[in-house]
């Protein structure tokens, strides 16, 4: 939340979770249906897709249509090239066709990717610049897909600094700030192969920080989608969409509310910034799932 009282503009942090991510577009359908416009949107690897897809103008109904087409085949391509498996080509040329060749800054709602700077370790935000490279770049997941290069970085998946960017939203003004984590169960499926295991090892590595990370935001949508597939969920989607849908349905009366309490809330957070000691955060159930 920043330092403003009367800023009630609401900004939206679509995270990571591969082929999970139809469950954001039923997020975004609730929104609409619920007439909350949203000022500012962020998005880290699958979120970065669709917060751009969104961000440009496409109606729900056509990001369904194009999220119904999409598997793990449709969106690699097989490389011999020495910095990964895999090329984004086909994620581009998608874009590409969809979008145009686009810059981020043209958006009609502001938009804002994470990546991560792999020679660094640094969080790389990109607000500028060609769009189809940006969401490249933040959905190039290290030693499988080759790593994008923008403006002399070497940039790869924005889910190892910050899987659900929320910290992007208060830098780009949000009042309020909400975050929507594909990964909200601590539970993880039973790994029945090589892909398996290692999808589990990065999920507890980025969970453990995201945990900590979304604490900052205003409101958090926590989905727990262990039993859907990081790779393929095309026999899913409806039921995968509906999750993201009913679950955001639940939480939008909360924004209503915070709204009309704000106040308290600008106090709370002015205590906590003067307070010589640490107090208990009373707010935490704001941020929790129902």
């Amino acid at each position: 939340m920043k330092w403003n009282l009367f800023n009630s503009s609401i900004g939206i942090a679509l995270g990571g979770g591969a082929a999970r991510g139809i469950a954001h577009i039923g997020v975004l359908k609730a929104f609409e249906e619920g007439n909350i416009p949203i000022s500012f949107i962020s998005g880290t690897s699958i979120g970065a897709l669709v917060a751009s897809y969104y961000a440009f103008g496409k109606s729900i109904e056509d990001i369904k249509d194009i999220g119904e087409g999409l598997n793990i085949t449709s969106v690699i391509g097989l490389s011999l090239h020495k910095k990964g498996m895999f090329s984004t080509r086909s994620i581009e040329t998608m874009i590409l066709k969809d979008l145009g060749n686009v810059n981020i800054e043209d958006a009609n709602i502001p938009l804002a990717i994470c990546t991560t700077n792999i020679s660094t370790g640094e969080q790389v935000i990109l607000r500028h610049g060609n769009l189809a490279k940006a969401v490249c770049a933040s959905t190039a997941i290290p030693g499988i897909f080759i790593p994008i290069e923008i403006e002399n970085k070497t940039l790869v998946d924005g889910g190892i600094t910050e899987n659900v960017p929320i910290s992007l939203l208060d830098k780009m003004g949000a009042g309020i700030t909400i975050g929507v984590n594909l990964n909200g169960s601590q539970n993880y499926s039973p790994p029945k192969d090589i892909i398996a295991i290692m999808g589990n090892a990065i999920d507890i590595a980025i969970d453990l920080r995201t945990k900590d990370q979304l604490k900052k935001a205003d409101l958090t949508l926590s989905l727990e989608l262990e039993h859907y597939s990081r790779l393929d969920n095309s026999k899913q989607f409806d039921d995968l969409y509906n999750e993201g849908y009913e679950l955001a349905q639940r939480k939008i009366k909360k924004i209503f509310w915070y709204r009309r309490i704000r106040f308290a809330f600008y106090l709370k957070k002015l205590y906590l910034a003067i307070a010589p000691f640490k107090v208990p955060n009373i707010f935490t159930w704001w941020r929790t799932s129902d």
